[in-house]
């Protein structure tokens, strides 16, 4: 989804966080508002609303123009905020915008395929997000470095087979197994969204990351659109997986 995985993306590694609070503290910055789990998720809320927004209206009006044009801005966005976390109250933000025209235009697509399938994919996406959120909480499974560097693994070997099929459509081609039907092709979709719903786990780690290591305040909207990143690739896996099994 992103560049180098660290954590769920190039936004989240544990690194960028710990460095925000270290190097406002190295400059003597004193830090009147400093980053809050709660903050973070009132950021994360914030954004989902603006998404649905232009996801509506994208959903309305489907195109090709809105699909590129929101994948371009929002990829923008998202490296603006890697390399440059102060710019993330603006960048995330802009994010969510761009991206609601891909997810509208994308669900329009889907929906033509098969009755239902945008609730059932938002449902499974909303119902993945509180059962790791529960384990997280319980935890069932601990972020530890371990974790989060075979997760960070996992996940770049899955961008990595999206990039070289990306390339590959240019010519005509793809990769084997991974768009069509079979029970092998429904495998990967179910491997991808499991590798998918570990990384929520590190991005909740990462908004209490921000508050333990006391933070900037922007911190907490580098911390949703981080979040926002995982829940926006788990709904499209939703969405290929559903659409694999009601072609079998």
């Amino acid at each position: 989804m992103s560049t180098i995985f660290q954590s769920s993306n190039p936004l989240l590694s544990e690194q960028k966080i710990t460095n925000a609070a270290g190097s406002a503290a190295s400059e003597g910055i004193f830090i009147q508002e400093k980053a809050t789990v709660s903050g973070a998720a009132t950021k994360t809320f914030i954004l989902f609303g603006l998404m649905l927004i232009t996801a509506l209206i994208s959903y309305v009006m489907p195109s090709s123009f809105l699909m590129i044009a929101g994948s371009i801005g929002g990829l923008i966005a998202v490296l603006v905020a890697s390399f440059k976390p102060t710019a993330s109250p603006v960048a995330a933000p802009v994010y969510a915008l761009f991206e609601g025209l891909v997810i509208g235009s994308v669900s329009a697509y889907f929906a033509q395929t098969m009755d239902g399938i945008i609730f059932q994919a938002t449902s499974l996406t909303m119902g993945t997000l509180l059962t790791m959120l529960l384990i997280y909480k319980t935890r069932i499974i601990s972020v530890t470095n371990k974790f989060r560097m075979v997760v960070a693994m996992a996940t770049g070997a899955i961008f990595f087979v999206y990039l070289i099929n990306m390339i590959m459509g240019f010519f005509g081609m793809n990769i084997p197994f991974l768009h069509d039907s079979s029970w092998t092709s429904i495998g990967i979709s179910i491997f991808v969204i499991i590798v998918a719903s570990m990384n929520l786990l590190l991005d909740f780690d990462s908004f209490e990351k921000a508050e333990q290591n006391n933070a900037p305040k922007y911190m907490e909207w580098f911390c949703a659109l981080g979040l926002m990143v995982t829940l926006i690739w788990l709904y499209l896996e939703f969405l290929r997986l559903l659409s694999k099994l009601n072609n079998r």
